[in-house]
C-alpha cells in the first residue's frame, strides 16, 4: 500500500434546515466528523468528494445538489495519523465541499471507517467535531444562510 497524498475533501452534508450529518471514526471513538478522505491517484478534490461521499455513507451525491464551497485549509496531519503519508510529510490540504439533500436520509456506514452517525443541528455539530477544519466548514455553512456560528 502506497502513502496517502496530503490533499483531501471534506464534505458537509446537510439539509435546507441546516440539519448536519456526522460520522464518528472507528479508529478514534468519540472523534466526530463530516465526511472527508484523500485523493487517489488521478482525483481532483471534486472527484474524491463525490466518492467519499458514495464509500462512507452510501448516498449518491450527483443525484442531490452537491457542490464546491471554493475554499479549503491547511492543516497539521494529527502525529497518530501521520505514519499515512510519506516520511517528512505533516502538513494536509483539505477541500471544502456541500451536499445539501432534502431531508435526513438513512446512511449505510462503512464498517471500517465509522461506528455511528447523527443528524445535528450545524451549531450542535460545530460543537461536536474534532478538528477546526469541520468547524470551520460549519462556520462557512452558516454564513451561506445569513446566520452566525
Amino acid at each position: 500500500m502506497g502513502y496517502k497524498v496530503p490533499v483531501s475533501a471534506l464534505v458537509l452534508i446537510h439539509t435546507a434546515d441546516l440539519q448536519v450529518l456526522l460520522l464518528e471514526r472507528a479508529d478514534k471513538a468519540g472523534f466526530w466528523q463530516s465526511v472527508t478522505g484523500s485523493i487517489e491517484d488521478g482525483e481532483t478534490p471534486y472527484d474524491a468528494a463525490i466518492r467519499e461521499v458514495r464509500e462512507e455513507t452510501g448516498i449518491i451525491a450527483t443525484d442531490y445538489n452537491f457542490y464546491d464551497m471554493h475554499a479549503s485549509n491547511v492543516y497539521e496531519i494529527y502525529e497518530h495519523w501521520r505514519y499515512r503519508y510519506a516520511p517528512g510529510v505533516t502538513h494536509n490540504t483539505e477541500h471544502l465541499f456541500g451536499l445539501e439533500l432534502p431531508a435526513p436520509l438513512p446512511v449505510q456506514l462503512a464498517a471500517d471507517e465509522h461506528l455511528n452517525y447523527e443528524w445535528l443541528d450545524w451549531r450542535e455539530a460545530a460543537k461536536k467535531v474534532f478538528s477546526w477544519t469541520n468547524v470551520d466548514a460549519l462556520q462557512r455553512l452558516g454564513e451561506r444562510h445569513g446566520l452566525v456560528l
